[in-house]
């Protein structure tokens, strides 16, 4: 599957510093790598909250979970690789 074909999907949440840290990354990689991406608020459903509320901001590729807390650019390259 080249590059381009994956999704990644941003979770987290207003006012979280992480988030922000997260953002930056995912925001670089997908640019340069030419991948689409979305953020979507956990706040938004009490089901995401209630699965995610303790690890954010989690990157899912493709609609699985990558990596959360901290994203590695490096990893999140190699994974969008693949």
């Amino acid at each position: 599957m080249p590059p381009h074909d994956h999704r990644i999907t941003l979770l987290g949440k207003p006012g979280c510093h992480l988030c922000d840290d997260a953002r930056a990354v995912v925001s670089r990689v997908a640019g340069e790598l030419g991948v689409q991406w979305e953020e979507r608020d956990i706040t938004a459903t009490p089901e995401d909250q209630a699965e995610y509320g303790e690890m954010i901001p989690v990157v899912l590729i493709d609609g699985v979970q990558h990596d959360y807390w901290r994203v590695n650019e490096t990893r999140l390259r190699e994974a969008l690789a693949r």
